[in-house]
């Protein structure tokens, strides 16, 4: 990745290897496609739809988890991997190509997966067929996905320690839709083996582990092992203690995941399995903290820039989360209050990030896009220049106040004040989103130099230029 073009001051300075850098052609689409599930998502939460107002494993809950956990995280997820996956090991994505038919895959398989919950909840009649088209159409979208970067990973090895955590993160969903895939058949009737039948009645926990701990959690720390390193100018860490810290993860999620389905197949205590991948994962968590801390202390750029200072918000929110657990499973309490810790990984840790970082993304890809190919050629803006920090930040810090406080909420088991909070949450995030659209669309940049001669304005919804 070429450095940081908002890191100089000159307009016209010309950044390291920016001729260098591949643009992913559909990134902005999976990007704008987890928006609108996030939306979707929120004013579910907003107008009652779901837990608190109803149990945790009801259809109207589950309909709001797979929004979240498919349509928003893990779409995000794919887009962002699609474009800095060969950043992180310096070559070039296997196939620009199938991007698009994994997210039609995807999304429509989500669509079906919705069908499936409100089919399973009574609240359609229809014949019972949802499941097992979503069970086909997301195996076919995360194949896609898993390919296309497995082979990207695979011809850069030996891989750097960033990268080894994706790939675990790439195993984590592969197991994840797997069992979500057993889940699927046998909610539909198609599977009635009785260890699949167990693995559906006992298996949520590691279906929740290897999505939100292994995909989601573990492949952003690796990301932003990098990102928060290059947008804030620090020394990258590849020292023994993030080593140690991702063999914990890895060996955490092995244990859950294997162990855990080892557990249900043989009649074993699942409790002692999810004990000790609990104790690998809070050391694997202690440590990246401690990263982190550090990639803040050592960093050159001494102002840092808004998406960095949100995730600040986003990283205490996941400490928040971990001390939480500790302090309930010590107190014998999990299992009453999961709610809100998951609540508060979801969408304080894993969506504050997700939002925080799709703000710098946005406005770094896009000025790839425009101004990258002018680079010499004619003045150009900086990447901060793209962007009003002191406009956006009013919303940022609106988000993540009102997701602490439906967090505290849910933990006082108050619906009335949660659908307030998540009220502000979805308000919030539009405001944001508008801020994304303004970058894409070059509102905010100087009219001197916002489009100079052989620029073109960038498409809302793909990356119509590919540097080599």
């Amino acid at each position: 990745m070429p450095a940081d073009p908002s890191a100089g001051t000159g307009s016209t300075r010309k950044e390291a290897a920016v001729p260098g850098v591949t643009l992913s052609r559909w990134t902005m689409s999976y990007f704008a496609t987890a928006l609108v599930s996030l939306i979707i998502a929120e004013l579910l939460m907003t107008v009652g739809y779901g837990y608190p107002n109803a149990p945790i494993r009801s259809a109207e809950s589950l309909v709001l988890v797979h929004l979240t956990a498919l349509g928003w995280l893990s779409l995000l997820m794919c887009g962002a991997l699609h474009q800095f996956v060969p950043v992180l090991v310096a070559r070039p994505l296997h196939s620009d190509v199938l991007p698009l038919p994994a997210l039609a895959c995807l999304v429509a398989g989500l669509a079906a997966l919705v069908l499936g919950f409100l089919q399973m909840g009574g609240l359609l009649s229809a014949e019972m067929i949802g499941f097992p088209v979503a069970a086909v159409l997301l195996a076919v979208g995360f194949a896609l996905v898993l390919w296309n970067l497995a082979r990207t990973l695979w011809a850069a090895r030996p891989l750097p320690l960033p990268a080894r955590f994706v790939a675990i993160g790439l195993c984590s969903i592969a197991a994840t839709v797997t069992l979500g895939i057993i889940f699927a058949l046998v909610l539909g009737g198609v599977a009635v083996n009785p260890h699949l039948v167990d693995i559906t009645a006992e298996g949520v926990p590691l279906h929740a582990i290897g999505g939100l701990g292994g995909w989601l959690t573990f492949t952003a720390m690796g990301v932003s092992y990098r990102l928060l390193a290059m947008f804030m100018l620090a020394p990258e860490l590849d020292g023994p203690r993030t080593h140690i810290g991702f063999y914990c993860g890895a060996a955490a999620l092995a244990v859950a995941i294997v162990g855990g389905v080892t557990a249900i197949c043989i009649g074993a205590s699942l409790p002692v399995i999810l004990g000790a991948s609990g104790l690998l994962g809070l050391c694997a968590l202690v440590l990246y903290g401690a990263d982190i801390l550090r990639l803040y202390r050592a960093r050159k750029r001494r102002v840092i820039e808004l998406n960095s200072r949100m995730a600040a918000f986003a990283l205490a929110s996941l400490a928040a989360a971990a001390v939480a657990t500790a302090v309930f499973v010590s107190l014998g309490a999990l299992a009453r209050h999961i709610a809100p810790v998951v609540f508060l990984v979801v969408f304080g840790w894993l969506s504050g990030l997700g939002l925080a970082k799709l703000y710098k993304i946005v406005a770094f890809l896009t000025w790839l896009e425009c101004y990258g190919p002018m680079l010499g050629k004619a003045p150009t803006p900086r990447v901060q220049d793209l962007v009003v920090e002191a406009r956006a930040v009013r919303w940022f810090v609106l988000y993540f106040l009102a997701t602490w406080a439906a967090t505290v909420a849910l933990f006082f088991q108050n619906p009335t004040a949660f659908q307030v909070c998540t009220g502000l949450m979805l308000i919030a995030s539009l405001c944001i989103i508008g801020q994304l659209g303004r970058i894409r669309r070059l509102l905010d940049v100087n009219p001197t130099m916002r489009l100079p001669t052989g620029a073109r304005l960038p498409q809302l919804l793909r990356c119509s230029v590919q540097q080599r």
